[in-house]
């Protein structure tokens, strides 16, 4: 009778958890005849809402408990998600910082200790109870506003031009740490079993490679200048749209070409010929030992997991036509993060910082610091004198060249444009680019640096200066309040296109009646708010110089 009773009480627990959890009869047998002191139901008792967890408790079943687990929660949902990662059903870091950083990261769990009989019941002898512990803390170099500037322009340009993806990185140039870092198409780590394999474990900035185009330029600039083999200002290079090398004929972007130019005006040009010769005066030793210098064709060792190393041309294959297509970044195949921390080099000095995102690991109760990293050089590329030029030379780009769409008023910008055809079994696709732009400000003491790329962008003319220049503009914007970067002397006047839309100073309309508002404030867009007819404060202010067209906000009142 007593074996009967519990055979009844077994098939009652059984049939009632598999009904509330949904689970087969067969698949709930197998815990609860299960031998063992305890079992626990996996996976199907895990992970439960509420409302299952309270069905559960209310039928007060014998030996059925129920435990609370800990769950990592992400309040930013797909903010930084590829570099974060995901962590599995017993929040063991599958992926991105969770991953790399797990034994850290990882606590442990509490437990209640008691003594049993041989048997296995249960004495009366006082309990053990030991605490839960947390895992540490970890702080990391990311500017939460920058990175939310970066996320939300990235997903402005997905909207905008329906592209195959984009992604984009911000560093500070002076120490490799990453102040930004995210990528298109993104996913949400809290609920990673619903996105493909794909799309959760390729982090484009430090995985994705390709050809890059013209921002590969600035290697063969800083070498040229660095090398002595140029004067920017007052050697001359004439573009006929193409040169020949080798019996190869390679275009310049412009049908019939630049004409005669400085070199400097081949920088702002973006002039494929003229960087061909700067490539053919440095020879296939001195420009690929730059590049090997820079970082290229080799792991940055940036403290995130999956990144790719590149392709560069093996030296004994390189011949004057390789020679040539590398000058203008072509035929070499490298990443985001290295050609972010390669421009940082030839921007901050000359010198070369390994990146990283981990800024510290602290004690969670004391946050005390358990390791941290610092800014770590890897070797000194270019000369602070050629680094100066190089910077010169960028900020020229931005105030009259193929940059100019990241033009700043008031702020020194500098920047080079970017945009490559992407290569399919062995050949170059039509119509399908990868446009880019790396731009820094403020030009003649760098603070931030960003990076931009968008892959296949749709309904546009793809150019680095007319897809990608303007969200880093944006970016570097925001940049400007966020790290309260003032203003500086010496910042240049753009050099305007026909037809391109100028900046303006506004005009001072306080106290005037909003007919005569109008007609003074005719080149710029108005919004108004408020109720009367006398304009009482006006933003931005007057003196502040806009492009003709945007917003000027009036707010009104009664006389």
């Amino acid at each position: 009778m007593f074996f009967k009773n519990i055979h009844v009480r077994i098939r009652i627990v059984l049939l009632k958890l598999a009904d509330i959890l949904g689970v087969s009869k067969d698949s709930m047998m197998k815990h609860v005849m299960k031998i063992a002191s305890i079992e626990r139901v996996h996976p199907e008792g895990r992970r439960l809402s509420y409302e299952v967890a309270d069905k559960i408790n209310d039928l007060k079943l014998p030996g059925v408990y129920l435990v609370k687990e800990s769950k990592r929660y992400y309040p930013n949902d797909t903010m930084l998600s590829h570099s974060l990662g995901f962590v599995g059903i017993d929040n063991q870091g599958l992926a991105g910082l969770e991953l790399i950083y797990d034994q850290y990261l990882t606590g442990s769990y509490g437990a209640i200790k008691y003594y049993s009989d041989a048997k296995g019941n249960r004495l009366e002898l006082s309990e053990i109870y030991e605490q839960p512990q947390d895992g540490v803390n970890m702080t990391l170099t990311i500017n939460y506003d920058i990175q939310a500037s970066m996320e939300r322009e990235l997903d402005n340009v997905i909207s905008k031009y329906n592209p195959d993806g984009a992604w984009g990185i911000a560093m500070n140039p002076n120490t490799g740490e990453i102040l930004a870092i995210a990528s298109r198409p993104s996913f949400s780590p809290s609920n990673y079993s619903k996105y493909s394999v794909e799309e959760i474990n390729r982090n484009l900035p430090i995985w994705m490679t390709y050809e890059p185009g013209s921002t590969f330029k600035i290697v063969t600039l800083s070498a040229s200048v660095n090398e002595g083999v140029v004067d920017l200002e007052h050697d001359t290079f004439f573009d006929g749209g193409a040169i020949t090398v080798e019996g190869a004929t390679l275009h310049c972007w412009k049908h019939g070409g630049h004409g005669l130019q400085t070199y400097l005006q081949v920088v702002e040009n973006s002039c494929n010929p003229g960087f061909v010769n700067l490539g053919l005066k440095l020879g296939k030793e001195k420009l690929f030992e730059y590049i090997y210098n820079f970082g290229f064709g080799q792991k940055t060792g940036v403290d995130l997991n999956g990144e790719s190393s590149g392709i560069l041309f093996n030296l004994d294959r390189v011949g004057p036509v390789e020679l040539a297509t590398t000058a203008f970044g072509q035929g070499v195949s490298v990443t985001p993060i290295q050609q972010i921390t390669a421009v940082s080099a030839a921007i901050n000095g000359g010198i070369l910082y390994k990146p990283y995102i981990v800024k510290s690991l602290n004690e969670p109760e004391t946050n005390s610091v358990i390791l941290e990293n610092k800014p770590k050089v890897v070797r000194q590329v270019i000369s602070n004198e050629s680094s100066n030029t190089v910077k010169y030379a960028l900020e020229s780009v931005v105030q009259n060249g193929t940059g100019r769409n990241a033009f700043i008023d008031g702020y020194r910008v500098g920047g080079k444009t970017g945009t490559a055809q992407k290569v399919k079994d062995g050949h170059y696709m039509v119509g399908n680019y990868i446009t880019s732009f790396i731009g820094f400000l403020p030009a003649d003491d760098p603070e931030i640096i960003v990076y931009v790329a968008v892959d296949n962008a749709k309904g546009v003319s793809q150019y680095g200066g007319t897809v990608a220049a303007p969200i880093a503009r944006n970016i570097l914007f925001d940049s400007i309040g966020i790290l309260g970067i003032e203003k500086r002397d010496g910042a240049g006047e753009k050099n305007y296109k026909v037809g391109e839309k100028h900046y303006k100073v506004i005009p001072d309309v306080v106290g005037m009646d909003v007919g005569d508002a109008r007609k003074v404030l005719k080149d710029f867009s108005l919004e108004f708010s408020g109720s009367g007819n006398t304009v009482s404060y006006m933003s931005p202010s007057s003196g502040e110089k806009i492009l003709e067209g945007e917003v000027v906000r009036l707010y009104l009142e009664e006389e």
